[in-house]
């Protein structure tokens, strides 16, 4: 029997399926605010069979946001226009999840069709945050380096969010601690050279990180799930590596965590990668084992019997999928033939099932 389709049941919320969205930047939104492309991009995944369809990072402040037209939920405007898109995505069975997130010294960026410069405030960009004024690149402007007030501020702006995110429908958060930004940023002694409580120490960079997600989950209903997607390797020496990352996952349990999505790198631009296929599920392998906390695997995961094989070694819980659900909205319904699982069809579809 398929583990991929198998539900899981995580707090209150079962899950139809192993098979889920990635949070993937879309820069298509205005003032923060989802679009028609939010709609189709979405719900086209909750029809094609995902069990679980995550809206991309979406800013908790306008300064948070890596471009002008990123998604946000800083605002009850955003959080009602967001209500059409998680009703649809759950009338198809699927559950409806967003990553919260702030760019830190990764923000004010020209979107990557655009060239994905930093932009200066004369053209339409912003100061951005960061826990040490470093900047991500030698030629960018260097960061403001933020306070204690400034820390405050941005728990806050997550709670908001949180509380906006319910009111929006959504069923699952992930708090984004990945890929450069602002949470990894505090993480990584590469980027946090800080001399108060916020740095240095392992136990000083996590705290702000800690913070929110402990802010998230006192709000979060009890039997709602809270996911955190963390960058598990910098990717570089001296820098935040999986070992870190299981004693994070540790605590982060801790506080009611229940699942960590297991990304990696993004922090400084000339990092060396080694990808292929899989290869970020050693990560996800290892913190479930080692922290005693579900995972999800994701990164270059593009065939059924290779997403089986994960879950069935044990190595994750859940397949996040990005760039190939970019390339094929209905996979799970492919895979569901590839792995001889009967899975339910849109009664509009059916016509086409044999």
């Amino acid at each position: 029997m398929s583990k991929l389709f198998t539900p899981y049941v995580i707090r209150g919320l079962e899950i139809k399926n192993r098979i889920w969205v990635s949070p993937m930047c879309q820069y298509s939104s205005q003032e923060g605010m989802p679009t028609d492309w939010h709609f189709v991009h979405l719900g086209s995944r909750a029809v094609g069979g995902a069990g679980l369809v995550m809206v991309e990072a979406s800013a908790v402040s306008p300064e948070g946001r890596i471009s002008p037209d990123d998604s946000g939920i800083w605002t009850d405007a955003q959080a009602t226009a967001f209500q059409r898109i998680t009703g649809f995505i759950r009338a198809q069975g699927a559950v409806a999840a967003i990553q919260l997130a702030h760019a830190g010294r990764k923000a004010s960026t020209a979107v990557p069709w655009k060239g994905g410069a930093t932009l200066s405030t004369r053209e339409g960009g912003w100061i951005p945050w960061a826990p040490s004024a470093i900047p991500f690149t030698d030629g960018d402007p260097l960061p403001h380096e933020m306070s204690l007030d400034d820390t405050r501020t941005v728990i806050r702006q997550f709670e908001e969010a949180a509380q906006r995110s319910l009111a929006a429908g959504f069923q699952v958060i992930e708090i984004h601690m990945a890929h450069g930004y602002l949470l990894h940023e505090f993480l990584s002694p590469l980027s946090n050279r800080r001399q108060d409580e916020y740095g240095g120490s392992f136990e000083n960079r996590i705290r702000l990180p800690l913070q929110v997600a402990r802010a998230v989950r006192e709000l979060w209903p009890e039997e709602l799930p809270l996911f955190v997607r963390i960058s598990a390797s910098d990717w570089k020496a001296g820098g935040w590596d999986v070992e870190q990352s299981v004693l994070l996952a540790r605590e982060l349990s801790a506080i009611g965590v229940d699942l960590i999505d297991c990304s990696s790198g993004g922090l400084v631009a000339d990092a060396k990668i080694t990808a292929g296929p899989a290869y970020q599920v050693p990560f996800a392998d290892k913190i479930r084992r080692e922290a005693g906390i579900a995972t999800a695997a994701v990164g270059i995961i593009t065939e059924p019997h290779q997403a089986e094989e994960i879950l069935q070694s044990q190595k994750a819980d859940a397949i996040f999928m990005a760039r190939e659900f970019l390339r094929d909205p209905y996979w799970p319904m492919h895979a569901a033939s590839a792995l001889h699982a009967e899975i339910g069809w849109p009664k509009q579809y059916e016509r086409a099932r044999r």
